[in-house]
């Protein structure tokens, strides 16, 4: 009768223990909990807390040196999308990151087919290309005022070389088509292609690494077999190596669209807003009207445009990213 007992004790209590040991905190946990912790702390405040502060001031009368926090409801966003410098903005940011997007992924294409042929020199020209990341926007900004400068840099060349009729090049405020959209036109100004050049020097080589890495990843095996199948080099290509790079393209487009909408200090190194707004983006216009103009609330408004368009554009690639790997 003694041995049934002893028998139930001995099989219930290994899961006991078992429980038990789950409901302790390793060492590792721990020290992971303290590394961590001052992160999110510092994360919470100078992140989330500021995203929140911005949107309530952007609903306030602060709109000069001394605060004024009562509620002014949607009005500094009515004003800022009347004004004409915000429109002009709008105008800009759509060209600016169409030429920006398509820009570099074309070029980091033709780039990454390029290198992807195991030419010689091939680690040099990478890090030709790549070279430009490491630079400061602002310094590329500073670089390419000087080149092309109407009185320094490629216009000395074009002079010497016998052209007298010197491109003006970012000073231009030719508007091509000219078409009026409200109180702005509506076509593409001329001064905004030398951003966009700088631009696509900087951040061509970020596309070209990424379809790089996408290229080496593609078994040999598959573009062989489409050989032997007798598909050209442009049937290869758009028919297998096209679309296993689709999630590189993806993510490209999103991550070259969200540092579009941000650019601030290649133009402020660059070109300023430019005559009439013609180089003017909607970061270099909220710190203008932050920080020069003291008009804190309509410059929180803007900031919260911002991060409304920036998140247009995150949230439904976390969607898909987060479906894919559940997947």
């Amino acid at each position: 009768m003694s041995v049934l007992p002893e028998t139930d004790q001995t099989i219930s209590s290994p899961p006991t223990q078992a429980i038990r040991h789950r409901r302790r905190l390793s060492p590792n946990k721990v020290w992971s909990l303290v590394t961590l912790t001052p992160s999110i702390i510092l994360l919470a405040v100078f992140v989330y807390y500021f995203i929140f502060w911005t949107g309530y001031v952007s609903f306030s009368n602060w709109n000069s040196f001394i605060q004024n926090m009562s509620w002014n409801g949607f009005n500094n966003y009515i004003a800022v999308f009347q004004s004409f410098r915000f429109q002009s903005d709008l105008r800009n940011m759509v060209f600016f990151t169409v030429g920006y997007m398509v820009g570099c992924l074309v070029l980091g294409m033709l780039l990454a087919l390029l290198i992807d042929q195991k030419i010689k020199g091939e680690g040099i020209l990478r890090s030709v290309f790549l070279y430009p990341m490491a630079i400061s926007a602002a310094a590329t900004g500073v670089i390419w005022n000087w080149i092309l400068n109407p009185t320094t840099g490629l216009n000395l060349i074009l002079k010497a070389l016998g052209v007298h009729h010197l491109p003006q090049w970012y000073l231009s405020t030719a508007i091509v088509p000219n078409f009026n959209i409200g109180y702005i036109q509506g076509g593409l100004p001329l001064a905004l292609v030398a951003v966009l050049i700088a631009s696509l020097w900087q951040w061509t080589g970020f596309a070209m690494a990424l379809y790089l890495a996408g290229l080496r990843a593609i078994p040999e095996e598959i573009k062989e077999a489409a050989r032997i199948d007798g598909a050209g080099a442009f049937r290869t290509f758009w028919s297998v190596i096209l679309p296993h790079l689709r999630p590189i393209t993806t993510t490209a487009v999103v991550m070259l669209m969200a540092a579009s909408l941000k650019v601030f200090d290649l133009i402020y190194a660059m070109t300023g807003p430019g005559s009439n707004f013609v180089t003017d983006l909607p970061a270099l216009n909220m710190f203008d009207t932050t920080f020069q103009g003291n008009e804190f609330a309509q410059g929180a408004a803007i900031a919260t445009v911002l991060l409304i368009l920036v998140l247009i554009f995150i949230i439904p690639y976390l969607i898909y990213t987060i479906r894919r790997e559940a997947a």
